[in-house]
């Protein structure tokens, strides 16, 4: 029965770590970092080839305040609270260059909501103005058309025809150029825009979105700032794939701004003129009835020059009826713009009419001012807006304070109109004897002139408010035109190219930690020497032969110099030694790390030196010795039939190989071979071996799996620990350094096989290599 090996259980160790180490561990494979650095690069490339570039475009415009609807005038008592002022004013003009009306407005111009795409072979590109070969109207635009969400491709066939085709790329129709198209959308013209863009099969994409995904998609898009909290100038801009597409949008904003707030300042001006043109209409009638009075009353008298005959007396009194028409002007036109302020609550009331009291003159123009800043505002706001609460009550009050100052005139203007008429009626009994005739025409007279004054003045405000109707400013300066560099602004190619640069090193640094990270393998001699503190015999090099014995006396590669090295080492291990044949033991933790290949090797090497050697196969469990030796020379019975047949000779057992050493293979495998190798019969073959030879090389059982080496050890003069590179655990050393620790193997040193000198270790030098075999090309990377 197989018994326990209390060796089994291992615990960890911590190691330091070496920066320089790791630094190599990653630069032995910068094959895998340049090939995914060139394919990251590569990746980058295509994605910027093919990705749509996206442009943006800039323009700058001057607010002008002082011309902004009076608002900031009038609230500049309240700038304490925020309300009121410049930066609130540039707020508004800002918040309607984003408002969505004006928005829309845009997009139905320039027709945006329709987008065009060519069709190409790896990917597809807008077209916009210019770029495009023909051009669709559709008839008519209502409101229907743009909730329209549909996508159709024409194409061309030749410079006179075409063919259309659903979503699907499946034809639907074909038709001439300017031809009339009924379809769901709407009825469509298409007509050719550039003849030399027509080529036959050419594809133009045409996208129908709905108006209101548009307006928010731009109004979302566009970026509307001041240049500084000091300065009424505002920077907009605007991010789109095509850099002529965004130009004009902003340009065609700006546009549509400056159109609305003309109209906004011209309301005063026509409502003015809407006034006067009509008190005109009224005026001439009034005109007319007077001068018929006169004309009926002078025939009915038979008068021709009545001035002349009352010179004398009415000298005096010219000058009372001067004011008396001055006084009825001014009653007239308290009269008629009061009658127009009660039946007109919401309209501009006229300025500039001339009314004596200049401060009834001011609160009229200051009323205008804020009603149309009002009116202004609620395009884009609500009625709860502060803003438009606080107008509200401003205008309320300023209509009040009219309606108040009206009569406070009209009460003045009737008291100095009495008494006028009192100073006149004193002096017109001072002509008593003027004819009634006189004082008839005077009076019919004394209409005439007031209502023809009031029309002449009324005529001449109408050109004054013309003039002004026409040289109305605009809100917005354009200082600068929308201007877009060619250079896109996304994708950053730079950005790109180093994040491919970036993940071209990262993924497989990435990959290779994670591999190490799980690599608990034993590489190099320095993972030994950090943990097991016995003798380090060498390194056996990794072999590229197919050769099971690569020590030959012709042979100067690697592997074959390192097995004479180790020689050296041996020589120098046994140098204490002086009587008899020196034993070497050779074991292992595990199974499969090389032992039976160093121990053929290194019995080889040392026969070369014109010694004699025996290798002894004493892993009984399971032999490998005679896969590596010709097996036609082997004799028939080893070692597991000597130690069971007394009658057995050693010399029956033992045979010469090629390479000039001796050999003792395993034999049968035994049932029970720890009791066979503990009968006392394996003595026997170490001290023929001694007596008879100058090295005795026994292969024994990894003493990780079973206990037979441990049982034969102490025999030992040399005790060689081999451990293979690339294959043990590296928690398994704990096997060796407790053995070595505890003394358990006699003067036990450790062999490192399989060590890739490529990949690190000392190497031999003085020209020695290893053959030139052919890998394939991924075996090369890998290396």
């Amino acid at each position: 029965m197989q018994q326990e090996n209390p060796l089994n259980t291992v615990n960890f160790n911590d190691e330091s770590i070496n920066i320089r180490e790791e630094i190599e561990k990653y630069a032995y494979h910068w094959k895998w970092f340049v090939l995914s650095i060139v394919i990251a690069l590569i990746a980058a490339f295509l994605f910027l080839r093919y990705a749509q570039n996206s442009y943006e475009a800039s323009t700058t415009i001057l607010i002008d305040e002082e011309n902004n609807g009076g608002l900031a005038s009038e609230l500049s008592a309240f700038e304490d609270l925020g309300i009121g002022g410049a930066q609130t004013t540039l707020d508004n003009e800002i918040e309607l260059l984003k408002s969505r009306t004006l928005m829309k407005k845009v997009i139905k111009d320039l027709g945006v909501n329709v987008t065009y795409f060519n069709k190409g072979r790896v990917k597809t590109s807008e077209l916009f103005s210019r770029n495009l070969p023909i051009k669709i109207n559709f008839f008519p635009k209502d409101s229907l058309f743009y909730l329209k969400d549909t996508t159709f491709t024409v194409k061309i066939n030749s410079e006179t025809s075409f063919s259309l085709l659903n979503i699907s790329e499946e034809l639907v129709s074909k038709h001439v150029f300017g031809e009339s198209i009924q379809s769901a959308i709407s009825d469509i013209t298409i007509t050719p825009v550039n003849n030399h863009k027509l080529k036959g099969n050419k594809e133009i994409i045409v996208k129908v979105t709905p108006l209101k995904n548009v307006v928010d998609k731009y109004r979302n898009a566009i970026q509307i700032q001041p240049v500084n909290k000091n300065a009424s100038v505002i920077r907009l801009s605007l991010k789109d794939q095509l850099r002529l597409k965004a130009q004009v949008i902003l340009n065609r904003l700006v546009y549509q701004y400056n159109k609305d707030a003309v109209e906004d300042k011209s309301t005063v001006a026509k409502n003015t003129n809407e006034f006067i043109n009509q008190r005109l209409v009224i005026i001439n009638k009034d005109l007319l009835v007077v001068e018929s009075n006169a004309e009926a009353f002078k025939s009915e008298n038979k008068l021709t020059d009545i001035t002349s005959e009352a010179g004398l007396n009415l000298a005096s009194k010219s000058e009372f009826e001067k004011r008396i028409v001055e006084l009825g002007t001014q009653l007239k036109l308290i009269a008629y713009v009061g009658e127009y302020l009660e039946s007109n609550s919401e309209d501009l009331i006229p300025a500039n009419l001339g009314l004596s009291q200049g401060a009834l003159e001011a609160s009229t123009l200051k009323y205008n001012e804020l009603l149309l800043e009002r009116n202004r505002i609620l395009k884009s706001s609500s009625k709860l807006n502060p803003v438009i609460v606080n107008l509200n009550d401003q205008i309320t009050q300023l209509k009040g304070s009219i309606s108040h100052s009206l009569q406070n005139l009209k009460s003045s203007l009737t008291i100095s109109l009495n008494e006028v008429m009192q100073q006149q009626s004193r002096l017109n009994s001072k002509i008593a004897a003027v004819p009634k005739q006189e004082r008839e025409y005077r009076d019919i007279k004394r209409q005439q002139q007031i209502i023809e004054a009031l029309y002449l003045y009324l005529l001449e405000k109408r050109e004054e408010n013309a003039i002004t109707l026409a040289v109305t400013l605009p809100n917005a300066k354009v200082i600068d035109s929308a201007y877009g560099s060619e250079i896109p602004v996304a994708p950053k190619r730079k950005i790109i190219y180093l994040a491919a640069l970036l993940l071209g090193v990262i993924i497989p640094f990435g990959v290779l930690y994670i591999l190490f990270l799980f690599d608990n393998k034993v590489h190099s001699r320095k993972d030994v020497e950090g943990v097991v503190k016995a003798p380090y015999l060498g390194d056996i090099s990794k072999t590229f032969s197919d050769e099971k014995i690569v020590v030959s006396e012709n042979n100067r590669d690697s592997t074959a110099e390192s097995f004479r090295l180790l020689r050296t080492n041996i020589n120098f291990m046994l140098s204490k030694v002086k009587e008899g044949g020196k034993t070497i033991f050779v074991t292992s933790t595990i199974s499969g790390e090389g032992k039976t290949f160093i121990t053929i090797n290194m019995a080889a090497a040392l026969a070369l030196s014109n010694k004699k050697v025996l290798l002894i196969g004493a892993d009984i469990r399971k032999p490998k010795i005679t896969e590596y030796l010709n097996a036609e020379n082997l004799v028939e019975k080893g070692l597991t039939h000597f130690l069971m047949n007394d009658a057995l000779a050693i010399n029956e057992v033992i045979y010469t190989t090629d390479t000039g050493f001796d050999v003792l293979h395993s034999g049968v495998i035994p049932p029970n071979p720890s009791e066979l190798l503990m009968n006392g019969r394996f003595e026997e073959v170490l001290a023929y071996g001694k007596e008879n030879y100058d090295y005795v090389i026994v292969d024994t059982a990894p003493v990780n799996i079973v206990t037979d080496t441990l049982l034969l050890g102490q025999q030992a003069d040399l005790f060689i620990y081999v451990i293979r590179a690339n294959y043990l655990d590296k928690r398994l050393l704990e096997v060796p350094k407790l053995l070595y620790n505890e003394k358990r193997l006699p003067n036990m040193a450790v062999l490192v096989n399989d060590i890739n000198f490529k990949r690190g270790g000392y190497g031999y030098g003085y020209g020695y290599a290893e053959p030139n075999t052919k890998k394939s090309w991924w075996k090369k990377i890998r290396s």
